[in-house]
């Protein structure tokens, strides 16, 4: 399995904790080198391990959020 760099550019904020302290997050985050996009997913406390989650570009996010409205 090929390597996966990212970097948590920022966080927006966190949604839920599991009880063994992993957090559903919504972060900007660059995956391998590219540009910044908005990701939604489960991290591990210490931030090594995450789960699968879904990347969105700002376009996306304001979709989104006329959709929820």
């Amino acid at each position: 399995m090929a390597n996966i760099n990212y970097e948590i550019k920022e966080t927006i904020g966190v949604l839920s904790e599991s009880s063994k302290g992993w957090t559903k997050e919504l972060n900007i985050v660059s995956w391998n080198d590219r540009e910044p996009k908005y990701d939604l997913r489960d991290w591990s406390p210490d931030k090594e391990k995450m789960g699968k989650g879904i990347t969105m570009t700002e376009e996306e996010l304001e979709n989104l959020k006329k959709l929820l409205k």
